[in-house]
Order: C-alpha cells, then structure tokens, then sequence
C-alpha cells in the first residue's frame, strides 16, 4: 500500500481522536443513547475494526501482528483495566475478545480496503 505523507497525516489525526474519543466513551459515567442502544459487544467489534483500519493507513507497511493487533489489544486491556476500578463499569474478557474479533475482521477484510485505497489515492 504506497499513501502519501499527507494522507498519512490525516490518518494519524483521525486515529488519534478515534483513541482519544473512545477513551472517553468508555470512561465516562454518562450514558449516551446513541451508543448505549446498540449492543456493547457490537460498539467494541466497530470500535476496533475502525482503529485498526485507521493504524493501517496510518503506519503503512508495517506488520500486521506488532503494529496493529498488538498495540490494539494493549488499548482495549487498559480500558478495561481502567474500567474495573470505576463504580459505573465494569472489566469484561468478553469485551476484550469483542475487541479481538473486531481486529481479526479488519484483518480479514484488509485486502479490500487496501485495493480500495490505491485506486483513490493513486488516481489521476
């Protein structure tokens, strides 16, 4: 995949308020309808599959395993991690395998993306 600096750029921002965001949505006391009203192990499955496509195009051509899923795998351990000691959460393994799937479906739907992404970015 061959993304341009300032494509990467952009990437990098929107993956940064993706993180930065999810933080917050997933350690705050307040409950939102939005995101409350869909199932909590689909929000986690969307969540990691839209940060692992954002880290991909925002770090391209590094390894999948050491760039992606394990940085990725880290986040979603410390939100839970963090969760645990707040009164209004609670820690899940089972929102930490949600995670875990999300990643694996951006992984197996990767190709797509990435064949996607060439003929945007490279059209002239």
């Amino acid at each position: 995949m061959n993304v341009s600096r300032s494509n990467i750029l952009i990437f990098r921002i929107a993956l940064a308020t993706a993180v930065s965001g999810i933080l917050i949505l997933a350690t705050t006391p307040l409950e939102y309808p939005v995101v409350s009203g869909i199932n909590d192990k689909l929000n986690h499955i969307f969540a990691f599959f839209v940060l692992s496509l954002l880290t991909n195009f925002s770090f391209p051509g590094k390894k999948f395993y050491f760039a992606i899923f394990l940085p990725l795998m880290g986040y979603g351990l410390m939100i839970e991690s963090i969760q645990y000691f707040l009164p209004y959460r609670m820690f899940s393994l089972f929102d930490v395998a949600a995670d875990a799937l999300g990643i694996g479906l951006y992984k197996a739907s990767a190709p797509f993306f990435q064949k996607g992404a060439d003929a945007i970015f490279h059209k002239k």
